[in-house]
């Protein structure tokens, strides 16, 4: 019998710590912008065409889908005059300016590693991005064993640069490696001739060269060193946040709105310059609008 009690008893310790652990990792960002009153969103500033900024006004296809996602919460909270702010994020701000409260959600080109998922939590994905490099049209680099002996950039706290460190080591290469603040810099130092190369995702590559002024200066080249899944970031271990950008990112899939969104932002022109950068659907994309996924890589 004490044998039997002493079971039951360790028992329910054990389940009293497991959800007392539960309990101290929950975070619960819908009640806090409930108190507040404000949904504050991070985006970037030259992410083109997934999040950028033009006269001041945050655009892209991320922000149409965090709109959409905003609009969500607004239902949820039963709050239709929710304040939405849109605050400006570096790669090496967003994770903390996201762990600390500084902002809700990131709405921008944040890959879905399993690295970060120890520190925050990820959306359904909304684009798969292929890394490769911007070099000038007169350049001679094809491909990345071209990059031996040359200065390379690409923008500090993106996952662009541990495939370049990879790629280097895997084919003895030696680079001279410069970092752009973010990839407004970074094509700034390749377009002044301080790079001979931009290594970095293929949608912010289009989208910096089609606003650039001098499109035809400039080509993508080199075979994809990855293919990462861009989702929104958000909140670790926020289960209820997670849940209602899900819903909104895979009704987008399976609607056919996300095929029109990227129709707008990948295809048509686009500010500022108005300028389409004529970017088909690759076939991880086409993988991922048939099955939608959260999976990292």
């Amino acid at each position: 019998m004490k044998s039997g009690l002493r079971k039951i008893c360790a028992s329910s310790m054990v389940c009293a710590l497991s959800m007392s652990a539960t309990s101290a990792f929950a975070v619960d960002t819908l009640a806090k912008i409930q108190k507040t009153g404000t949904l504050v969103i991070g985006h970037r500033v030259s992410s083109q065409p997934i999040s950028y900024v033009v006269n001041g006004h945050p655009v892209g296809y991320a922000i149409d889908i965090c709109n959409d996602v905003a609009s969500e919460i607004k239902k949820e909270l039963h709050m239709p005059n929710l304040h939405v702010v849109y605050k400006a994020v570096s790669p090496t701000e967003r994770i903390p300016m996201l762990r600390s409260g500084q902002i809700d959600m990131e709405c921008g080109t944040s890959t879905h590693s399993v690295i970060r998922d120890r520190e925050v939590k990820f959306s359904t994905n909304y684009y798969m991005a292929e890394i490769r490099m911007a070099v000038k049209s007169t350049s001679h680099v094809r491909e990345f064993d071209d990059l031996d002996n040359k200065t390379v950039v690409t923008t500090a706290g993106v996952i662009a640069d541990k495939y370049l460190n990879r790629t280097v080591r895997g084919h003895d290469l030696t680079i001279h490696k410069i970092y752009g603040r973010d990839h407004g810099e970074s094509f700034a130092l390749l377009a002044a001739g301080k790079a001979d190369a931009f290594v970095g995702a293929d949608s912010t590559l289009a989208g910096l060269i089609a606003t650039s002024g001098h499109p035809r200066d400039y080509k993508i080249v080199g075979t994809a060193l990855s293919v990462d899944p861009y989702a929104i970031m958000l909140p670790n271990h926020d289960v209820k946040m997670k849940a209602i950008a899900d819903k909104v990112i895979v009704g987008l899939w399976r609607s056919g709105k996300m095929d029109q969104l990227y129709k707008k932002w990948f295809l048509s022109p686009i500010p500022p310059r108005n300028i389409a950068l004529n970017m088909e659907l690759n076939k991880a994309n086409k993988v991922l609008r048939m099955r939608p996924t959260d999976a990292g890589n």
